[in-house]
């Protein structure tokens, strides 16, 4: 290494593994659902908004009305870039999205509103195809979308078309399943490969390189949960690892429930193509995002029975046990390499993928 690269280092790749602390703006790493995520909501938005229901930090709040039926509500917005990608498309991702949020609260989703944010110049047949897109995946998920909200905006103002959508579902009696919930001895599962939505965004974008056949996973994973729910009431917690991957949500579960988690790295799932594209680009499969899969933590005794529904199921075939809860060290994610050592998983700490969800 010569002189004046020692002087002058550079820094390339997707994440920046310790990102300076940013006060004065916001950064396309606030949206990460990492770490800056995180402080961001923890130090701004928590201490003017805090109440119970938000304090909880799932991804569903559970209120119950004047102490009647509970129900579970979620809102989300989708700004990924290409709006159509492998597998997949800005409208059924929007659905699956707020039903997936939802249905990781053990309730069952039923209503979704849609708020539409257009670009002047956007093609009508595009907007056809995506709203079409919407209609499919709220079948598929047994919901439906009951009020919405349109606005334009000038060209160069949005990237052709913004969708956010909130959804309301009911929580039966007795289930009670939230990030907090996860006991030492818990086994943790998860319903399939890692990071194939978005490597699927990344190779629409015409980024990768080479040539890839991976197809976003995005799919509405209620009527999965649903099957979990009837087998065990020993599912303590549930989570749809988006952005961030499964490494940034299985740290926010440990910090929610003041546990350890400890992973298997021989049973971590990834497709070849997404290891192979994340092998070339510097990314580990952990942190890159995924919007068909769900972690589940359960408890030991029902955990082989919990597999095997997920196993039968079309969008947890590919389901596999990857790790477990521990006493120690709270608030922490371990893994056991394949060469027998153990090394800290921590959040993601900078921006993986702009705009993938």
């Amino acid at each position: 290494m010569s002189n004046q690269n020692i002087k002058n280092p550079t820094m390339q790749g997707a994440v920046c593994p310790l990102p300076l602390e940013h006060l004065d703006h916001i950064l396309l790493g606030h949206g990460s659902g990492g770490k800056m995520t995180h402080d961001l909501i923890q130090n701004l938005f928590l201490p003017s908004l805090d109440n119970p229901a938000l304090r909880a930090g799932d991804d569903a709040a559970i209120v119950a009305p004047n102490n009647c039926t509970k129900l579970a509500i979620s809102t989300d917005s989708h700004v990924v870039w290409p709006i159509i990608f492998p597998g997949g498309d800005i409208g059924r991702l929007a659905v699956c999205g707020t039903v997936n949020d939802i249905a990781m609260m053990g309730a069952r989703p039923l209503y979704i509103t849609a708020g539409f944010i257009l670009e002047e110049g956007l093609e009508i047949n595009l907007l056809v195809r995506i709203i079409a897109s919407m209609k499919s995946a709220a079948m598929e998920a047994g919901v439906a979308i009951v009020a919405g909200d349109t606005k334009v905006v000038q060209k160069g103002k949005a990237d052709q078309l913004y969708i956010n959508t909130s959804g309301v579902g009911l929580l039966s009696p007795g289930v009670e399943i939230g990030g907090a919930r996860a006991i030492p001895g818990d086994v943790v599962i998860l319903s399939g490969s890692m990071g194939d939505h978005g490597i699927a965004v990344l190779a629409a974008r015409g980024e990768l390189g080479f040539e890839t056949h991976i197809q976003s996973d995005v799919a509405p994973l209620n009527h999965l949960v649903s099957a979990m729910l009837e087998t065990s009431n020993e599912i303590h917690v549930l989570r749809d690892p988006t952005r961030g991957g499964v490494a940034t949500t299985l740290n926010e579960i440990a910090r929610q429930s003041n546990a350890g988690i400890v992973l298997y790295e021989n049973n971590l799932p990834t497709k070849p193509g997404v290891q192979a594209a994340c092998e070339m680009l510097g990314f580990d499969p952990l942190y890159v995002a995924n919007e068909g899969k769900l972690i589940a933590i359960v408890g030991r005794d029902d955990a082989e029975k919990v597999l095997a529904t997920m196993q039968s199921s079309i969008y947890g075939s590919e389901a596999v046990i990857i790790g477990e809860v521990v006493a120690e060290p709270t608030r922490r994610v371990l893994m056991k390499t394949t060469i027998g050592g153990t090394r800290i998983v921590d959040m993601l700490a900078g921006e993986m993928l702009p705009r993938i969800c």
